[in-house]
């Protein structure tokens, strides 16, 4: 299946939603979570050092982790892929994105409808008070701790606002990602393994509902054999592909009327 015929079905579709995993950013030369070698769990426990437990535990050994992440995705920019699909929102062939990643990438390119369900780097909060603090003065309350753990003024310690193994997702996040994915005639699934659950479970929310699903990732899913287009190739690559079959330009078009879907689509 080529790009082209994924360009005819956001075309042809009246909502189009994306969903990306940790393989949009790679291109960023950000690390995704599992791959031989290069992957951030390949030779971490994540249980011992991403669990609220571990956090609440050994504040600064989490720290001495996550300090070290965050620095690396502060300095990283958005790849192509990512601009494609702020491109497709700007032109009206994209309502919004869904977003696995916390590195603010989607953000940085440009897309506005975003729906982060794992939460972003770009703010921490202290548990007691709620206060909240942007990435830049969490860095530098860390860089003045003598224990290297950035710390609230109330003196607990900051813990960042990214869903860590043993939390929930966020309710909002979650609802308005389920609300998107079951009104999508198309969900474009970029980057995920569509493993991880319930984010895993947004695909079949737009299956169910009578729309279509496109997957555009390295490595096989367990939806693949559900797919309309199956894209396998780089992701920026096969992305930039399907601009150029839209023709798409950075001065969106006048934005289109959507047509209600029926309930029985």
């Amino acid at each position: 299946m080529s790009a082209s015929r994924l360009a005819e079905l956001i075309r042809a579709a009246d909502s189009v939603v994306a969903l990306t995993g940790a393989g949009i950013s790679v291109p960023s030369g950000i690390p995704d979570f599992r791959s031989p070698d290069t992957g951030l769990w390949e030779n971490v426990d994540p249980m011992a050092v991403a669990h609220i437990d571990a956090f609440r535990r050994d504040p600064g050994r989490f720290w001495a982790f996550y300090g070290e992440r965050f620095q690396t995705l502060e300095d990283k920019q958005p790849n192509r892929a990512h601009e494609v699909l702020a491109d497709l929102e700007e032109a009206g062939l994209l309502d919004a994105v869904i977003t696995q990643n916390i590195d603010q990438l989607h953000a940085r390119s440009g897309s506005r409808e975003l729906v982060e369900v794992h939460g972003t780097i770009a703010h921490s909060s202290c548990l007691r008070c709620r206060a909240q603090f942007v990435l830049g003065d969490v860095r530098a309350r860390q860089g003045v701790d003598a224990h290297g753990i950035p710390r609230c003024d109330c003196g607990e310690p900051l813990k960042p606002d990214v869903v860590l193994f043993g939390e929930y997702l966020p309710v909002q996040a979650l609802a308005r990602a389920d609300q998107l994915a079951a009104s999508a005639d198309l969900m474009l699934c970029i980057g995920s393994s569509l493993e991880v659950y319930p984010v895993a479970d947004l695909p079949l929310r737009t299956l169910a509902a009578g729309g279509q699903i496109a997957i555009i990732t390295k490595g096989p899913t367990p939806l693949d054999h559900r797919a309309a287009v199956r894209l396998d190739g780089d992701v920026v690559a096969e992305l930039e592909a399907v601009a150029a079959a839209l023709e798409l330009r950075r001065s969106p078009p006048p934005e289109r009327e959507k047509r209600p879907r029926s309930a029985t689509a």
